[in-house]
Order: structure tokens, then C-alpha cells, then sequence
């Protein structure tokens, strides 16, 4: 099955953009006539038949769409702090994409070790990784910000901070959050979140979560909590 990524696309017709379409014609080498699948990243699943064999647009004919996917039951959305090698970060991009996610926020704390993130690239990542789980909902990735700035920001539902400073009242996902619910969760740098940081957070109604007695790596933890929200809300 090849699947290619149209989150613009139009009906009865379509052109595929420059890459996909360069995709398309000199890598998989699909032919006048050919079959394949588009997901549009908001749940539309369609077949279409390819028209011309241009690779710099290819143009498709529309055929009909086989599935509209539902939502999941559940709102995923974690931010987390970009890691000093960024071949990890989108290792965590591309796993989580795989298991569920809805949104990631890349965000930067006082001892993040990197401060900019390119989401052109991230993005690739992530569409690749829709395309070869066959998710017909692509995760959104946010412009990096400052955990001060994001905490500002609004969330209806579960927000959570993991983090390693000493607290008796953390406690495990499991026991905080309920099934088909929207859930935030911080995860920091390589350092973790600083003591001040961690304190604002609460402040502001995130509730602490323990990942375990192992200490982990930042997009460990990060892909953790994503398969633990995932396998709650199974």
C-alpha cells in the first residue's frame, strides 16, 4: 500500500506537491494508471488513481473515500523539552506518532541545553511516521516556547508535570487520570525542570507524576507517558 500525505487535497481531482509527487514517480516508480492512498491528517482515508507521471506534480483522480476515521477517544498533548541531540527528539516524534499522539509542544526551560528547533524537519518526521502506521490523523507540532510562556497557556482537562525533585505527593498516571479525558504533560530537559519551575507549575494546578523508580532520558520519559495514557484509555 503506498500512502502519501495530501493535507490540502480536493476532490475529483488533486495534484501532488513537488516531493510527494518526486516520491511518487522516481523512487517508487508507480506508473500511469497506478492505485495509491492519501490520508488528508483529519481523518479522510482516499483512493486514487494517478493521471500523469510528472514528478513534479502528479496529478491523481479521486476514486472515492473508504474510510472516515473517527477520532480518538482521548486528547493527547505533551511538551517537552527538546533534547541537546535532536536525532532523539524526533525519534520520540516518530514513536509517538505510531502509538498516538495528538499534539507536542516543544518547550524551553532554564537548563534546556538546546533552544532552537526546526519544525520543518520535525514535521517530515512525523508525516512519515503517519504515513507508515496509516494514521489518518496527523499530530500537531507546535513553534517552540518558554515553559513560562506555555504555562500561560489555557488546557481544559489533565495537567501533569513529571519531574525528579523530591515530592511525596507524586503519584502514577494510572492513579490520576481518568479514561476518554484530555490530558497535558510536561516533560523536562536533560537537567529536569528547576526547582522554581516545578513550583510554578503546581501552582498553576499541574498535578506531579512519577515514571518509576529508573531515571530516564527526556524523550524516554516522554514516549512512556504516551504509552501509558495510550494503554489507559485502551
Amino acid at each position: 500500500m503506498h500512502i502519501f500525505y495530501t493535507p490540502d487535497i480536493t476532490q475529483p481531482t488533486y495534484t501532488l506537491n513537488e516531493e510527494e509527487s518526486k516520491h511518487c514517480v522516481r523512487v517508487l516508480r508507480l506508473p500511469v494508471g497506478g492505485i495509491i492512498n492519501l490520508i488528508d491528517g483529519i481523518g479522510g482515508f482516499y483512493t486514487a488513481e494517478i493521471l500523469s507521471d510528472n514528478p513534479k506534480k502528479v496529478n491523481l483522480k479521486i476514486l472515492q473515500v473508504e474510510k472516515e476515521f473517527q477520532k480518538r477517544n482521548h486528547y493527547l498533548h505533551i511538551a517537552v523539552a527538546p533534547t541537546k541531540n535532536i536525532d532523539r527528539l524526533e525519534w520520540f516524534l516518530e514513536k509517538a506518532t505510531e502509538l498516538g499522539i495528538d499534539e507536542i509542544t516543544p518547550i524551553i526551560s532554564d537548563r534546556s541545553e538546546r533552544k532552537i528547533v526546526k519544525n520543518d524537519r520535525l514535521n517530515k518526521v512525523i508525516t512519515s511516521a503517519v504515513k507508515q502506521s496509516i494514521k489518518a490523523y496527523h499530530p500537531k507540532l507546535n513553534e517552540a516556547i518558554s515553559l513560562n510562556g506555555f504555562l500561560k497557556m489555557p488546557f481544559e482537562g489533565d495537567k501533569l508535570i513529571a519531574h525528579c525533585v523530591a515530592d511525596d505527593n507524586k503519584k502514577y498516571i494510572a492513579d490520576l487520570i481518568q479514561p476518554n479525558g484530555n490530558y497535558l504533560i510536561l516533560i523536562g530537559p536533560e537537567g529536569d525542570f528547576s526547582l522554581e519551575e516545578v513550583n510554578l507549575a503546581l501552582n498553576i494546578g499541574y498535578k506531579p507524576i512519577t515514571l518509576g523508580n529508573n531515571r530516564l532520558r527526556t524523550e524516554t520519559a516522554a514516549l512512556a507517558t504516551c504509552f501509558e495514557v495510550n494503554y489507559l484509555n485502551r
